[in-house]
């Protein structure tokens, strides 16, 4: 929902500027934005995610000026920031759980998208951007557990690259390329130490996108319903909106600092604050908790598919978890955005958090019992999910009335027409 700027600059030094680099135009229009008024504090996690994004890349850039890349170094560089860098513990802290703040507000993101359809026509691009950014994220923490050089980052890099190789023909080449050589040792800490600092700008690039896109296409609001009249439906995004951020931000802030400054370590393994040792295997490798979801799908496939060994249909699995979110806005094909009228959409919806939810625990278990059990029900819904689900609920499911405007909805004056109450087959 682009809208003409209304930006005049007042002093010479203003217009000399608007002419040859319009950043106060830009700025302007950015905060005078006119944005849905009846967003709520669920739609505050994507300013949460920016602060985010900002405070692991200043604690990234400080610790790297400190860090050694090499493997009989690093596992002390750590040390050595912890104990003898001014502030590098507090640095090292806020980094190692900015990264599981970061996907603790992500994936409620993500789950505010899914729920009242942020994905769907014509924001289809921004939804792809997300994902895009959400594989990034994962990329750079896979790479950044690593550097510490414990016991468990070193068998976490081992038990996941080995996965390439279920892929035939090109499956170890592409595991000697992300290593730098036949098993993890040196070259992988360097080749992960430079992609890790290097990826959270692409990152910063994407969300950039997202923000654009998100200023051309408008916001989704609760109620799905689009903007009908600006100066009824919309506010400008300041004051309004970055007061609700910012106080979003602070709450959250807490929850981080709580972490930082009352336990530090408890998201983290143990075995991590043992050296890695080539000749030690740990009883039980596990990821960092915001993969076990991901870890435990890979798991769950435990059976041949024909020719097709169990190894490889669980490498495929993992990522098809993540490949099918890039196809959602064609896979769900009910008109109605909101999940709010979406009653049956709605319980299915909740087993879906369930079945994540689920699929972290089971991740975090040892592959035996009924653990896996859980493991392979928790996926094949997900699965069943979007491939199934979502494309069958909007040829069958009946909505109820949506709001004519986003207006109406906020001051509740108007009853709810009846267009769209029941949602039409998808031709």
């Amino acid at each position: 929902m682009s809208h003409a700027s209304t930006y005049k600059p007042q002093t010479a030094i203003e217009r000399w500027l608007d002419k040859r680099l319009p950043i106060v135009r830009f700025s302007d229009d950015f905060m005078n934005f006119p944005t849905p008024k009846n967003l709520n504090y669920w739609w505050t996690f994507g300013a949460i995610l920016v602060v985010c994004l900002v405070i692991q890349i200043i604690t990234g850039v400080v610790l790297a000026m400190h860090y050694t890349p090499h493997k009989d170094l690093a596992f002390d560089s750590i040390e050595h920031i912890m104990r003898d860098v001014n502030y590098g513990w507090l640095m090292r802290y806020v980094h190692a759980n900015g990264a599981a703040m970061f996907f603790l507000a992500v994936y409620i993101h993500m789950f505010r998208g899914l729920y009242y359809g942020s994905y769907k026509e014509p924001r289809e691009l921004n939804w792809i951007l997300g994902v895009v950014i959400f594989l990034l994220m994962m990329a750079t923490a896979f790479m950044g557990y690593v550097l510490p050089w414990g016991q468990m980052s070193f068998w976490a890099a081992t038990v996941i690259t080995n996965f390439f190789t279920a892929f035939p023909i090109i499956g170890e080449p592409i595991k000697t390329l992300l290593l730098g050589g036949p098993a993890v040792d040196n070259a992988t800490l360097n080749r992960f130490f430079s992609l890790h600092y290097l990826l959270p700008f692409a990152i910063f690039g994407v969300v950039v996108l997202h923000i654009w896109a998100f200023h051309t296409s408008g916001n989704n609001n609760p109620t799905g319903v689009d903007v009908k009249d600006v100066k009824k439906d919309t506010v400008p995004f300041h004051p309004y909106y970055t007061v609700k951020d910012g106080f979003a931000i602070a709450v959250f802030m807490l929850l981080f600092a709580a972490f930082v400054f009352f336990n530090p370590n408890g998201m983290g393994h143990p075995d991590n604050y043992i050296p890695a040792n080539p000749l030690v295997t740990p009883a039980h490798i596990v990821p960092e908790w915001y993969f076990l979801p991901f870890y435990a799908i890979l798991r769950a496939i435990t059976f041949d598919i024909g020719p097709v060994s169990s190894k490889l249909c669980g490498v495929l699995a993992m990522f098809g978890s993540i490949a099918v979110l890039f196809v959602l806005p064609w896979l769900d094909t009910s008109k109605v955005r909101s999940m709010r009228y979406r009653p049956v959409a709605q319980l299915w919806f909740v087993l879906f958090v369930v079945a994540c939810l689920a699929l972290g625990f089971f991740g975090g278990k040892p592959a035996e019992g009924w653990y896996v059990l859980g493991s392979q029900i928790a996926t094949a819904y997900y699965f069943a999910f979007f491939l199934i689900i979502l494309p069958l609920l909007g040829l069958f499911e009946k909505a109820k009335p949506q709001p004519k405007s986003i207006a109406d909805s906020v001051l509740k004056k108007a009853p709810a027409s009846s267009v769209g109450a029941i949602a039409q087959p998808a031709e």
